[in-house]
């Protein structure tokens, strides 16, 4: 056991963030605090021509359903995630914070679409981790260029409807630097 006890726990270690989706959410979760993976809306150039965010429709838990195009004149971000999804797990700490701080801004929506299969899974992750995070799904189709299917993939749409970011993959968005871009977009 001496002589192999550091290889023990190496692969030890090794299968567990393999195969434990808590355990890969906090490794990565410790990845985005180092701020090597940053939410910057600066990346989309001045003068760019964004795209459309077109429409599409949603519900809420209860059955409400709305859509995004009511939302126009209001600053959407919108996170695609599902419980199973370890970056989604890890970066929902940092959106749920974000959410908080913003909540009360009227002219700021948050959209957390859910892509489960099996909605109760949703609703149960949310209910024991993230009890605050309203919990949405898409109803109809999503156009690509808004959603390919990558988890999580977070967007945020001005108040003329262009997406002015897309990204795919976790990154941190509690920060002063991206709440501050936010509020620009106001």
């Amino acid at each position: 056991l001496k002589k192999h006890g550091f290889s023990i726990l190496f692969y030890g270690l090794l299968a567990l963030f393999l195969f434990s989706p808590a355990a890969k959410s906090w490794l990565l979760k410790q990845v985005v605090a180092t701020g090597l993976f940053k939410a910057d809306i600066d990346k989309a150039k001045p003068g760019k021509i964004f795209q459309d965010a077109g429409n599409f429709s949603f519900t809420d838990a209860t059955g409400k359903s709305s859509d995004l195009a009511e939302l126009k004149g209001k600053v959407v971000l919108i996170n695609f995630w599902a419980s199973w999804c370890p970056p989604c797990r890890a970066e929902m700490p940092d959106l749920e914070a974000l959410y908080q701080k913003l909540k009360d801004d009227n002219r700021i929506v948050f959209l957390f679409m859910n892509e489960d299969e099996d909605r109760n899974k949703a609703i149960e992750y949310l209910k024991k981790n993230h009890p605050t995070i309203p919990l949405l799904y898409a109803t109809g189709s999503v156009s690509t260029e808004i959603f390919s299917g990558s988890l999580p993939t977070t967007l945020v749409i001005n108040k003329e409807q262009k997406v002015v970011l897309k990204k795919e993959g976790i990154a941190g968005y509690n920060t002063e630097h991206f709440i501050r871009q936010l509020k620009e977009l106001l």
